[in-house]
């Protein structure tokens, strides 16, 4: 169970920083530097990592919880990335992280770097805040395994990208850079458990912006009014708003199986699960969701877009539908017919399979 005095903290402080005019300049200039600093003063962006590898300790389940409120709040900072990701993979192997933003690299299972010598070697697309980051955090193949190697961005080449959403997703080229430091990666961490911690932090923070969503529709339906009445009491529209609560509600419900599994272990079911139904609620929740506002939805002054465009763009980071339908079809078929209904109902409790 979160601390609820660290929740109301963390709201309070998002609620401050996160407006719409902060959110639209920090997309046009592709950093928010004040925005950082506020998370930085809370010791937010460390929260989950222990305090001997510069974090400022609590439980994952803390720092997952106050990443649904950076959904909430369509956080444009790299927080899930700081600590969860980056952070998680150089505490592991026991490096420093520093007190500044760090991504994580390679994003895709698809793309490896090499580690020689104290030479990094590779390609890495779509790395989420690239550009604004004081370190890259690189899980790299090396002769004995993998190892996590802190970089200095600025001795890559950067090819600035951004997501729909407006948020940096940077492609970075590593010509035999020299490395800041380096070590081996913590037992069990390789590119599939950082794509899995990966979909986790998108599932939390697609689960906030999903709540978010559906209260801004409620909202505005009932203040909206048409032929007499608030355009909220026409059927059309309620069962727009039956829909967008229901998505946000069943994500919210799987996001929070998830997190608590992936405090007691891998959770890899829950994990490919809940991302599964994140992705399908962001196309079903969006298009309720701008149906019920109209042309009022895609306007750039409305928030509407903060979260409809954060969606789209994060489900398809860490595994689209089609990934992970098929990761968990192929895993449940391994199983055998007579463990299906047990895997689906307990997942890792009931000893679900690992990948294949």
């Amino acid at each position: 169970m979160s601390d609820p005095v660290l929740l109301q903290s963390v709201e309070r402080v998002l609620e401050d920083v996160c407006t719409h005019e902060s959110i639209q300049a920090a997309e046009q200039s592709g950093w928010a530097p004040e925005i950082w600093q506020a998370l930085a003063g809370v010791g937010l962006p460390w929260l989950g990592l222990d305090e001997r590898a510069g974090g400022t300790g609590g439980e994952l389940g803390d720092a997952l919880e106050v990443l649904r409120i950076a959904g909430r709040h369509a956080l444009p900072a790299p927080l899930a990335e700081t600590g969860l990701l980056a952070g998680w993979l150089a505490s592991g192997a026991g490096l420093s992280l520093g007190s500044g933003p760090v991504a994580p690299a390679p994003v895709r299972p698809d793309e490896v770097l090499e580690l020689e010598g104290g030479r990094l070697s590779g390609r890495a697309s779509r790395v989420p805040w690239a550009r604004a980051a004081e370190r890259i955090a690189a899980l790299a193949r090396t002769g004995q395994g993998w190892a996590v190697a802190l970089v200095d961005p600025s001795a890559a080449t950067l090819e600035p990208r951004v997501n729909l959403a407006g948020e940096p997703r940077d492609g970075l080229r590593f010509d035999a850079v020299e490395v800041e430091s380096w070590a081996p990666a913590a037992p069990g961490v390789d590119p599939a458990a950082l794509q899995y911690r990966g979909a986790l932090t998108r599932v939390m923070l697609m689960s906030g912006a999903l709540e978010r969503m559906s209260e801004l529709t409620l909202e505005y339906t009932a203040e909206r009014h048409q032929f007499g009445r608030p355009v909220g009491r026409f059927q059309a529209v309620q069962q727009y708003l039956v829909s967008a609560a229901q998505d946000a509600a069943l994500v919210g419900m799987a996001g929070r199986v998830a997190a608590r599994e992936a405090e007691r272990g891998p959770a890899r079911f829950e994990i490919g699960a809940a991302k599964l139904l994140a992705n399908r609620a962001a196309h079903s929740a969006t298009r309720a969701a701008h149906q019920a506002h109209g042309a009022m939805g895609m306007t750039r002054e409305y928030p509407l877009h903060h979260w409809s465009r954060r969606l789209w763009a994060w489900r398809s980071e860490y595994g689209d539908e089609l990934a992970w339908s098929g990761r968990l079809g192929r895993e449940v078929a391994a199983a055998g017919a007579d463990a299906l209904y047990p895997t689906i109902a307990g997942g890792s409790a009931a000893g679900s399979p690992r990948d294949p």
